[in-house]
């Protein structure tokens, strides 16, 4: 096979594989579109599951793809996936993804037609957006003027207003001094809310409770945005507690046709960011639906949009909704109106930037049953969401089909990286309503198995799970004021986990001993495969896990028949079971107390993994004391990941409270703030400003006698 025929093949697999179709479903697809498009080769100015999204469809309408990476995504998903691919640079997306010029230049050297930005990046500069004009390149997207009018939000606001679409008030002047935007504050009356003009994402956003939280979340969140967006201008608005965030997708052509493909939800949020949508909203009124869909369109028509865009509303409990922002891209969450409107939106934004005109009219779109998306990221939610990096060393999404859509940029293998965000994949279902949609989701959040970083799939599907979710009863508040319940304090893993983990454990060590005698100079020795058997007396044992918090000993009696009485917390158990090895996960078929299950196991950084049908399980071994870091407990403070300084609060000799801050670090595109975990006299600053650290690096050190 040639070594294009083996490119195209696995272009195939990964296809058939991550997404669901074959390559007679793209062909019938696009016979059956019928779309005539001058584009060619399309360049995705992006990375990751966008990217592998935009392709997709442009190999359906036959169009072939380029791909750009950085240093750091040189073997990634999507450039296997593209006709071509080229490196743009190293890692820091200022340095690659963000550079205008070199996009350009990769376009012009490989005669693409069309730049498409997906979402991030370059997707709402006005100024890209102009320079592809200007080189004669198609970009697909909105005009700049739109950009420019809905990326800045305080001339959106105006925008709005004019066009009839209700606007929430606030400041949006020119004085930016810091001075000036707190009396605004205290005008508008607190809670406030924060919000970088050029923002997008939650980046550049701050809710602010009271007057005394308002210096630390301005100066945060300047900071955030000059990272993000190159500009720091902030405005001011009321915040509305406990709103729903309701957004509408919305289309236009250069030919004047504007329609909405009706709502989604996303308000379930942490960070300012959607973590799960759904489309239709809930329990939304006809009327409501009808209007604030006309709202939307009203706001695109307002500033002559063309192609895929958003138009983001909060709304109240008594179902009036304000304008909030339009996004001028296609969403992250759009597959979800894709599914209820069995439509695909990137095909629709090729054809309009064509200048072919809308394929239908408002009449013609229909909603069909309810669509949910769960978006998988590497994250610790029981630590504040803290996000994660590093190697996806095992990887088993559910099956992709017709109802059900894996949206990814990974393989198993590939690592979440530090350089940017730490969403693994989407996971979308549909069905008929969305009790069944969401039953569905609840169960592919189950078959959904990932090992080597933390992840929020059993988060999600606890949420998915929680009564008032299931009620429809949504807000942006959701996470918080159901903490307690989202977040049990104590909760412990059943004895009969416990006891399958154990059982893991010692059918490993019986499978690595016998790798060990078929290896040794006399594999017939007696020593070299110890099955533990012993005359006149069992073997017994103890066994120490990690469960949690929660450590645990395991009492474990292994008996002449093969079978272990194990005891935990004064239960007893009889266990038997057999390990069968399918690669980096094994399948464990066993029976505790007479009840047979198979389960899925894997070893791996020094814990167990439990695959189960009520989900995954991570029961972690104990450190040995001579491999502890002896200096972990007088170093102070650690990072918590990998990333930049941003900010250093103290200095040596300062007097800390429990909660004060120490430094600011940003990360995966976030900035976060280390506060002081107890009360001290700062020692020494073992970081400066700009420095880049390692996760766990000491911060700041505390004086000794300091308790």
């Amino acid at each position: 096979m040639s070594t294009m025929a083996a490119q195209q093949a696995a272009r195939e697999v990964i296809l058939k594989r991550f997404i669901g179709i074959s390559r007679n479903g793209i062909s019938a697809r696009y016979c059956h579109s019928g779309m005539k498009t001058e584009i060619n080769k399309l360049l995705i100015a992006n990375r990751g599951e966008i990217a592998c999204r935009v392709i997709r469809t442009a190999r359906k309408l036959g169009i072939k793809t380029v791909a750009v990476y950085s240093d750091a995504d040189k073997n990634s998903l999507h450039t296997t996936m593209a006709d071509e691919s080229y490196n743009i640079g190293p890692a820091a997306s200022q340095l690659s993804y963000l550079n205008k010029q070199k996009i350009i230049d990769v376009a012009k050297l490989s005669q693409a037609q069309a730049i498409h930005p997906g979402y991030g990046f370059l997707s709402e500069n006005a100024e890209f957006a102009d320079l592809c004009e200007k080189e004669n390149i198609i970009f697909v997207g909105p005009p700049s003027s739109a950009i420019t009018d809905m990326g800045i939000k305080s001339t959106s606001k105006s925008i709005m207003s004019a066009a009839g679409v209700p606007i929430i008030g606030g400041y949006h002047g020119e004085d930016q001094s810091d001075t000036r935007l707190k009396e605004e504050a205290g005008k508008i009356g607190y809670p406030v809310m924060l919000k970088a003009v050029r923002g997008g994402g939650g980046k550049g956003m701050r809710i602010v409770p009271t007057v005394s939280d308002f210096d630390e979340a301005l100066a945060s969140a300047r900071r955030e945005a000059l990272k993000s967006f190159d500009d720091d201008v902030m405005l001011v608005e009321k915040f509305v507690e406990n709103p729903r965030h309701v957004e509408v997708q919305v289309f236009g052509d250069k030919h004047g046709n504007y329609v909405y493909l009706f709502e989604r939800d996303c308000s379930v949020q942490r960070r300012h960011q959607k973590i799960i949508e759904e489309a239709p909203a809930p329990d939304l009124p006809e009327e409501v639906r009808r209007e604030i869909g006309e709202a939307a369109v009203r706001a695109a028509k307002a500033v002559n949009y063309v192609g895929a865009g958003t138009v983001e509303f909060i709304m109240d409990p008594n179902h009036k909704f304000y304008f909030m922002e339009m996004n001028t891209r296609l969403q992250v969450e759009h597959p979800v109106t894709e599914m209820v409107t069995s439509t695909d939106l990137v095909e629709w934004q090729l054809q309009v930037a064509s200048g072919a005109k809308l394929p239908m009219n408002q009449d013609a779109i229909k909603l069909r049953g309810h669509s949910f998306e769960a978006r998988i990221y590497a994250e610790d939610p029981t630590n504040n969401f803290l996000p994660g990096a590093g190697p996806l060393w095992h990887l088993e999404p559910p099956v992709a089909d017709a109802n059900t859509r894996i949206e990814t940029g990974v393989r198993e293998g590939d690592e979440v990286s530090t350089f940017y965000d730490p969403m693994i994949a989407k996971l979308v279902v549909w069905s008929h309503d969305r009790q069944s949609a969401l039953d569905k989701l609840r169960q592919h959040l189950e078959d959904y198995h990932i090992v080597g970083v933390k992840t929020n799939i059993n988060f999600l599907s606890t949420l998915a799970s929680h009564k008032e979710f299931q009620a429809g009863e949504v807000h942006t508040e959701f996470i918080p004021l159901h903490n307690d319940s989202l977040f049990p304090t104590s909760k412990k893993s059943s004895p009969q986990v416990l006891c399958q983990a154990a059982l893991a454990l010692i059918l490993n060590e019986q499978q690595e001993a016998v790798k060990l005698a078929s290896i040794d100079t006399d594999p017939f020795s007696p020593f070299g495969c110890g099955s533990g058997v012993r005359i006149n007396e069992y073997l017994c044992r103890q066994i120490h896990l990690n469960d949690g918090d929660n450590q645990v000993k395991i009492n474990v009696t292994y008996k002449a028949n093969g079978s272990y009485d194990m005891e935990v917390d004064g239960e007893s158990f009889e266990v038997f079971g057999k390990l069968k090895v399918t690669g980096r996960v094994s399948i464990m078929e066993h029976t505790i107390n007479g009840q047979r299950q198979a389960v899925k196991v894997a070893l791996y950084n020094n814990a167990v993994h439990v695959f189960a049908q009520a989900g995954g399980v991570e029961i972690g071994l104990p450190t040995p004391e001579y491999l502890e870091d002896s200096s972990s407990g007088s170093m102070g403070d650690r990072a918590p990941m990998q990333g930049d300084i941003t900010h250093v609060y103290v200095q040596p000799g300062a007097a800390v409270e429990k909660g004060d801050p120490l430094l600011a670090m940003e990360s995966m595109k976030m900035e976060y703030i280390i506060k002081a975990p107890r009360k001290g006299i700062i020692k020494d600053i073992l970081v400066a400003k700009g420095d880049n650290i390692q996760k766990n690096a000491a911060l700041v050190a505390y004086q000794k006698d300091e308790k």
